[in-house]
């Protein structure tokens, strides 16, 4: 558990960080002093780290604009989603080409209309583990439910033309336990209609590198960042660690 480490490194007087055994020890106030890039062997106390919880160090980041952003919580999903759900799927966009549409309303008080499109290949449906589906008007429980049993899950919305994308705000897709986020500054979604390119391919593989290409969405990575403070007797020093 690296947060207990880190907190069982602040106890300690001394740390010693053990890279670079062939290098000499070098103070922090030379390093401050030294043109970068070198490499150093330190010894050093660690004073301070931050994020101080360790789940607020994975952020999203964008390669093309070299943003970070949080990952969004439940909740902001869930209004996302509850916001979607106010608008009836719009029946004309049922059973194209390439998907299948199944509909049905929920026997609860809010009587929500769900619709879900099976993505086809070759005009047949795939194995659940195989398949990618579109939903309108799911909740996040049923949301995660669909994505624990299918390869890939969209949620979206009608418009009178085709189905689009959520705000970026969500998830544009979700696979397995992993959500795909997209970076709103230099994304251009694209209508739903433009994935049926990716559903005629021969080797379908559903990469959502690739789904995220031909829906106008810059993928947003997850990397982990955290900043270390040390010191020595001549100085301080901030380390910081960014990795995917």
């Amino acid at each position: 558990d690296l947060e207990l480490h880190l907190q069982r490194c602040q106890q300690l007087s001394v740390t010693v960080l053990t890279d670079h055994q062939d290098l000499s020890n070098t103070e922090l106030k030379t390093i401050t002093n030294s043109p970068a890039p070198q490499q150093y062997r330190i010894r050093a106390k660690l004073r301070t780290y931050k994020p101080q919880k360790l789940h607020q160090s994975v952020k999203l980041y964008c390669s093309k604009c070299n943003s970070l952003q949080e990952v969004p919580d439940r909740d902001d999903f869930e209004f996302i989603l509850h916001n979607s759900a106010t608008t009836a799927p719009n029946p004309e966009l049922h059973n194209a080409s390439w998907y299948e549409s199944v509909t049905w309303t929920t026997q609860d008080q809010k009587k929500r209309e769900i619709a879900i499109h099976f993505v086809k290949r070759d005009e047949m449906l795939q194995h659940p583990e195989d398949t990618l589906l579109m939903i309108e008007g799911g909740t996040l429980k049923e949301i995660w439910k669909l994505a624990k049993r299918f390869k890939c899950v969209i949620p979206v919305r009608s418009t009178e033309e085709d189905l689009e994308l959520l705000d970026l705000s969500a998830p544009f897709l979700l696979q397995g336990n992993v959500k795909y986020y997209g970076c709103k500054k230099c994304s251009t979604p694209k209508p739903m209609k433009n994935l049926s390119s990716i559903a005629a391919e021969q080797q379908l593989s559903w990469e959502p590198t690739e789904i995220a290409q031909v829906l106008g969405i810059e993928l947003l990575q997850y990397v982990f960042i955290m900043k270390f403070t040390l010191v020595d007797e001549t100085g301080a020093l901030n380390a910081y660690l960014f990795d995917y």
